[in-house]
């Protein structure tokens, strides 16, 4: 037996079904319906009653219930009451271009304030990586939050919000965003990862039909092939060290510059695990610095 299929079980008494409780654990309905009758075979007793439309929990399971919460509070206030700074192995999914903006100071905080944790780093599109940590491969991920709002079924900690600029050569002539785009070969950061999405609907926004002289799917790659002379694209706003290192201008989208949102997520269920909270504390103290 699982410690999980009891605290799954605690969910489906506390909803009083299978579906709102896979939404708290981060499982499917058809996850939980086995998860609950493999407590029923380790008992030897059925724990809910299925002749209803919805499955009714038993006298038994009632119970049962009741000692598990109890014993996950207790569990919960001596987990609370060290005084030991958390420790352990961290699956972290990170996307590119975090990699280089936010990891290096996330990771001096860590080093500074809990030492004992050990980050796995796993480097992916932020597609990737939100299927890994449902799937369980990864424990958090620092990824680009969808446009739609992402999974409510996932805990969202903003971290960056970062606005969209027109990126240009050193030495390209002035002109409205609508004129250097419509005349400038336009270099489009790969529509596979969120921010290439965002970028794309604002070009054919503002000049439909506009078609790219290629796609990349590395926000560097095309930061250096802007300074070769080579086009312009439409990127979010990049680190000042790569910007001197090149020589590129940022020009500013004006009204309706998209915005995309920089954010660790994690498994609701996660909720409270202090090494993913001291790792969520160091990506946020990381994100505040200048």
């Amino acid at each position: 037996m699982k410690m999980q299929w009891l605290a799954t079980l605690s969910a489906v008494v506390q909803h009083g079904s299978f579906a709102q409780a896979a939404e708290q654990v981060n499982l499917t309905p058809s996850a939980v319906s086995l998860q609950m009758k493999q407590l029923e075979q380790y008992f030897g007793q059925p724990l809910f009653d299925r002749s209803a439309r919805n499955a009714r929990p038993t006298p038994f399971a009632i119970a049962l219930a009741a000692v598990v919460n109890r014993n996950l509070a207790e569990l919960e206030s001596m987990r609370h009451a060290t005084d030991a700074p958390p420790a352990g192995n961290v699956r972290l999914g990170i996307t590119e271009s975090a990699m280089t903006t936010l990891l290096p100071q996330a990771f001096a905080q860590l080093q500074r304030h809990a030492p004992g944790i050990a980050l796995q780093i796993d480097r992916g599109t932020t597609p990737d990586l939100l299927t890994s940590l449902k799937a369980g491969r990864v424990d958090a991920a620092i990824v680009v939050r969808p446009v739609s709002g992402g999974s409510s079924r996932l805990l969202w900690t903003p971290l960056l919000r970062e606005e969209f600029v027109l990126v240009v050569p050193a030495a390209m002539a002035p002109g409205t965003t609508r004129q250097i785009l419509s005349h400038s070969p336009w270099i489009r950061l790969d529509r596979s990862v969120v921010a290439g999405q965002m970028a794309a609907r604002f070009v054919n926004q503002l000049v439909p039909q506009r078609q790219p002289l290629l796609d990349v799917p590395g926000i560097d790659a095309i930061i250096a092939m802007v300074a070769a002379g080579l086009g312009v694209s439409v990127l979010p706003r990049i680190r000042y060290q790569l910007r001197d290192a090149y020589g590129v201008r940022e020009l500013p989208l004006g009204r309706g510059a998209p915005v995309r949102q920089i954010c660790m997520v994690r498994r609701l269920a996660d909720a409270g695990m202090r090494s993913l909270d001291a790792v969520e504390q160091a990506f946020v103290a990381a994100a505040a610095l200048p």
